[in-house]
């Protein structure tokens, strides 16, 4: 269950950041809407990997899509295997 919060409960800063778990984060609204979350520095090294990782993932695609894909045995012989 999501742990949604007023952004005025940050006058209590420290129990919104006790809160705060690793895979949990915390959803400040204001006005009732949604505009902050409050996460761990894991977490969020944890989402700059996967947004590199997919925008990597895109390019190789893209290449095989242009320049076409190599068979397993071309990857074999080019890796000495």
């Amino acid at each position: 269950m999501p742990k949604i919060k007023p952004i005025s409960d940050l006058r209590n800063y420290t129990e919104v950041l006790n809160e705060v778990n690793e895979g949990n984060p915390v959803y400040l609204t204001r006005n009732g809407r949604g505009e902050y979350a409050i996460l761990k520095l894991s977490d969020l090294d944890k989402l700059k990997a996967t947004i590199k990782l997919l925008s990597l993932l895109e390019e190789g695609e893209k290449s095989a899509r242009e320049k076409g894909w190599l068979s397993a045995d071309d990857v074999e012989t080019t890796l000495g295997l």
